[in-house]
């Protein structure tokens, strides 16, 4: 006769993982974790204000600002709101300098994976969590129920984004084709944030980096957008890192 193995307390037959288990069982992630950040500059404030007014936003300038932290901040802030009409955070942006992500082996998912380790990293640090694992169940919870998504310019023809905060991050590697391209993807209840620096674009053509520039002069002329210049008095990273920074920029390097 076949004998039953007995279960332990927690009814999955194991031992192991039982605090990671609890807390894949409770209800999709909210605010509880997330930390209260405060900007560290008068631009990161203005950034702050424009957001809470309900503006779509483009974040240019220096290295080392927060641009992209901020960013990702106030839409994850946004999205994990109760009451919020957004239900995701889209992160967009060209994976590979060339746009050529369709050599790369695997599907769209498995190609933006090799590009998701800095945003994980930010996000490790807006959220209290006790140790590795338990950030490692919430960020795949955040994953799993959809509040943070990863997309490729190379995969969104066609698309339409709903009820959603877009930021494109390093927009300034992208031709005007495929900025004005993005702007039209915004759907029903979404805003959209740009985070980059034309003076480190990866665009060789002088066509495509005036395009930058023209796009640019777009969003400036519109109500719907704030702009926001980041310059070295706005570098937030510390030690020889902001150094070199302020050194490289002021001798006239990109």
């Amino acid at each position: 006769m076949p004998v039953r193995k007995k279960k332990n307390g927690n009814g999955n037959g194991n031992g192991n993982g039982t605090v990671s288990r609890a807390m894949k069982k409770k209800p999709p992630i909210n605010l509880e974790h997330l930390r209260t950040i405060t900007p560290l500059t008068d631009h990161q404030q203005d950034v702050f204000n424009a957001f809470a007014d309900g503006k779509n936003l483009v974040l240019h300038g220096a290295a080392g600002t927060g641009k992209t932290f901020i960013s990702l901040y106030l839409a994850l802030q946004a999205v994990l709101e109760p009451s919020s009409p957004y239900q995701r955070v889209y992160i967009v942006r060209s994976l590979v300098p060339t746009r050529e992500i369709g050599f790369l082996p695997g599907d769209e998912e498995d190609k933006s994976n090799l590009y998701q380790t800095p945003y994980k990293n930010m996000v490790r640090y807006m959220f209290n969590m006790p140790d590795e694992g338990a950030f490692k169940v919430l960020y795949e919870n955040l994953r799993n129920q959809g509040s943070i998504d990863f997309w490729s310019t190379s995969f969104l023809r066609g698309i339409t984004l709903d009820r959603a905060i877009i930021i494109v991050d390093e927009f300034s590697n992208l031709n005007f084709h495929e900025l004005d391209s993005i702007v039209t993807r915004v759907g029903q209840d979404s805003r959209i944030i740009f985070s980059g620096d034309y003076m480190q674009s990866d665009l060789v053509k002088q066509q495509e980096r005036s395009g930058v520039l023209d796009f640019m002069k777009i969003t400036q002329s519109m109500d719907a957008f704030s702009c926001t210049e980041f310059d070295i008095s706005d570098i937030v990273r510390s030690g020889f890192i902001r150094e070199y920074l302020i050194t490289k920029i002021n001798m006239g390097f990109d």
